[in-house]
């Protein structure tokens, strides 16, 4: 049976292509962003044990943080932007968006750990201490943040193949 004039059937919707790598992408950009700001916040701020960039004057370090604080929200505003645009698409794929969250947070803790903190000396993660345990803790979460994104980016790999 055919249907009546101007009440044909809507033209069915394609099947929505989940995209696990831009998930991934756009999410780590989230949690490298959002780890930013619990460091800016966190350290900088409450704590006031270091500012971005300490080696130079006080105003200088302030400087530094409004600089850090403009990026990190640059991050978070792009990074949920791109998120909606996933989800608007009905293209996210949430198990790797949660790996990326994981990486993300975990990459930028290790990198400021690394490279701001020791190979730039930026800024240490607290003065008139002795850093070896301090380094140790903010690496080692860095690390577990990581491992935490890997083993999520294994499982959801593996969930996608299957």
């Amino acid at each position: 049976m055919s249907e009546p004039a101007g009440h044909a059937l809507p033209p069915s919707a394609p099947e929505p292509v989940l995209l696990p790598g831009r998930s991934l992408a756009v999410c780590a950009m989230i949690g490298a962003a959002l780890m930013a700001a619990v460091d800016e916040i966190v350290f900088h701020q409450i704590l006031a044990w270091h500012h971005f960039f300490d080696r130079s004057t006080p105003a200088v370090g302030l400087v530094s943080d409004g600089l850090l604080h403009t990026a990190e929200l640059l991050g978070l505003v792009a990074g949920f932007v791109l998120y909606a645009d996933l989800r608007r698409r009905h293209a996210l794929a949430p198990a790797h968006a949660s790996a990326g969250l994981f990486l993300g947070s975990g990459g930028f803790q290790l990198f400021d750990g690394i490279v701001d903190h020791k190979v730039l000396r930026l800024h240490q993660v607290r003065y008139g201490v002795d850093l070896v345990v301090y380094d140790l803790v903010w690496n080692g979460a860095a690390l577990a943040l990581l491992a935490v994104g890997a083993v999520l980016a294994v499982r959801a790999r593996r969930k996608a193949g299957s």
